[in-house]
């Protein structure tokens, strides 16, 4: 099995970092779908550990979350009779 170098898996980072699509990462950096799929699986624990202790006790007097409102609450037509207004 080959292995990434890792200026590729650096790049490949960067570019999920970024918000690229995977599709597109295969077309900019020279890796398959199922390689950029596997390294995004290993990635994860490892940014969720770093997350779990470097973001810890933070003294913040605002927050900007960008894109979650899609996904908090419902959408008008789903909200049910009772909690309408």
């Amino acid at each position: 099995m080959r292995r990434l170098s890792r200026e590729t898996r650096a790049q490949v980072v960067a570019l999920l970092s970024e918000g690229i699509a995977i599709n597109a990462i295969t077309r900019v950096a020279p890796v398959f779908k199922p390689t950029v799929l596997k390294l995004l699986t290993d990635l994860g624990p490892v940014v969720a550990a770093y997350q779990g202790e470097v973001l810890r006790d933070l003294a913040l007097t605002r927050v900007q979350v960008d894109e979650i409102w899609a996904y908090v609450g419902m959408k008008a037509k789903h909200v049910p009779a009772e909690r309408r207004g």
